[in-house]
This record gives C-alpha cells, sequence and structure tokens, in this order.
C-alpha cells in the first residue's frame, strides 16, 4: 500500500493561527481530517486539510472550492454544516462542525446489521436529506456507510466528488466508491446521465448493508481489470436478494432503489413518502 503524505501533526501543533490540532480523524486520497481546538469559537471543529502533497495540485485545489462553495448554501439538519473555508495560503483546508459519534460504517463491522427500529428512522432522515439535495440540484455522489455519521439526527459528510446536477451530467468517467456506484457513475454516457438517481441508488445499497451485513453485489475486480462489467459487477449482476425476516414492502424499496435504469428508481421523496 502506498504511504500518503500527511501533515504530521502532533497535539498541540498550530494548523493555521487560532486553530491548534488535537488528533487525526482520518482522510482519503488527497485529505485528511484532524479534530482541532478553534480559539476563536472555543470550540472544537473539524479541520479537512489538502495532503502536503497535493496543496500545489490545481485539480485538488478546484475541488475543494467547489465542496466549499457547494457547503456554504446547503443547510439542512442531515447534512454536516459548514464553519467556513480556508482555500489560500500554505495549509488550504475546511472547517466543519466536529461530529463526536461513530460511522454507520463503524457500527456494521463491529455489531453487524441494524435493528429495523434503528434502520427505519435512519432512511427516513437519510432520504430527507436527498430530497433536500435533489430540490437544491446537487448530487452527493457518494453515499455509503463511511459517509453518514449517526446521531440524533445522523449527518451526511463528506461532499468531496459532490457536483450540482449541470455539472454532474457531464461527467466523463467513473466517479464515486465502487461498491456503491450506480451503474450510470460506472460507465457515464453509456449508462445514462449521472443525476439524483445516483445518489437514491447509493442509498439503496446502504439501507441494503444496514438490514443484511452485507453489499448486494460480489465485489469488482479493481481498476487494473480491462473490462468495466469485472470493475463494476453492479453493471451486469443483479442484486442478492434480501434474507431475514424483514417487511415485504422494505425489501421492494431497496431492490427499486437497485434498478439498473436510472429512470425506474424511485426518487428520494417517493422513497421518504413509502418508507
Amino acid at each position: 500500500m502506498i504511504e500518503k503524505a500527511s501533515w504530521n501533526f502532533a497535539e498541540g501543533d498550530e494548523i493555521v493561527p487560532g486553530r491548534r490540532a488535537v488528533r487525526n480523524l482520518g482522510g482519503g486520497t488527497a485529505f485528511e481530517v484532524y479534530l482541532a481546538w478553534d480559539e476563536q469559537r472555543l470550540s472544537f471543529v473539524a479541520c479537512k486539510l489538502l495532503r502536503p502533497d497535493q496543496v500545489a495540485d490545481a485539480r485538488a485545489l478546484r475541488q475543494l472550492r467547489r465542496e466549499s462553495s457547494l457547503l456554504a448554501r446547503l443547510v439542512h439538519p442531515v447534512i454536516v454544516r459548514s464553519l467556513g473555508a480556508t482555500v489560500e495560503g500554505p495549509r488550504p483546508h475546511l472547517l466543519l462542525e466536529h461530529l463526536n459519534k461513530r460511522t454507520l460504517r463503524r457500527r456494521l463491522r463491529r455489531r453487524g446489521p441494524l435493528p429495523l427500529e434503528r434502520v427505519l428512522p435512519l432512511a427516513l432522515h437519510l432520504g430527507a436529506a436527498l430530497h433536500y439535495l435533489s430540490t437544491e440540484s446537487v448530487v452527493h455522489l457518494d453515499i455509503k456507510p463511511s459517509n453518514i455519521v449517526l446521531g440524533a439526527p445522523p449527518r451526511l459528510i463528506d461532499f468531496s466528488i459532490a457536483r450540482t446536477l449541470e455539472r454532474a451530467r457531464r461527467i466523463q468517467r467513473p466517479v464515486g466508491t465502487a461498491n456503491y456506484m450506480a451503474p450510470e457513475q460506472c460507465a457515464p454516457g453509456e449508462r445514462g446521465e449521472i443525476g439524483s438517481a445516483a445518489d437514491v441508488w447509493g442509498f439503496g445499497v446502504t439501507l441494503y448493508e444496514a438490514l443484511s451485513g452485507r453489499l448486494p453485489f460480489p465485489e469488482g475486480a479493481g481498476k487494473s481489470a480491462p473490462d468495466a462489467s469485472a470493475r463494476y459487477p453492479q453493471l451486469v449482476t443483479d442484486p442478492a436478494p434480501l434474507q431475514g425476516d424483514l417487511p415485504a414492502a422494505l425489501g421492494e424499496i431497496v431492490m427499486q432503489c437497485l434498478s439498473r435504469e436510472s429512470a425506474t428508481r424511485p426518487t428520494a421523496r417517493e422513497l421518504v413518502a413509502t418508507l
């Protein structure tokens, strides 16, 4: 595994004037996130920084600015709250509310599927957030358990690859996390335009996993595979039936979300009404 460049802040190190690192919270390819103490707000915050090797990368900076711009105009109780951004200088970063809860991914790994009485409220909250995004002409493109922080209410996080619907329709290469990508994200152009229905697909995979503890499709062969259907089995494989003592109507909702044709998936509004 290639080691990612890190700021390696220790507790008390200054990130920028007025913000000091507490501990590393994780990150991805281009970003790492630190819990920090903000001296002006007198509170803990999350600093999502470009990694040191990404600071001079024009594409990474554009992505940071795009995420900052989107979060600044999104106001919903289930969407992580932006506290501002520093996009210039030696350490470009987003400032986000600190969510002191575990993710759905961590909960599923530690304790297995959620009980039905927890799945339904979670699904309603997430569906409401997706409906809000659709009314704002925004698509998240990475709905998955690791981007959902549990709580009352839960929070949808990480808008790194989110787009306006206008920009999403122009995507020409695969984008997202392989196991949670809608067919149109796996093969843009070939499987139709990318829009709000892609988030409904991610919702369906996430709900399936929350109910069963497993994914609806087999693992793909990875980026090295020459064939798209080998990299993304959801292009050609039907989802495995949901097992367990679940209401039939709930199973039907999940399977409708996993329709390969985006036009036949329910909208987020329809999902919430049905749930």
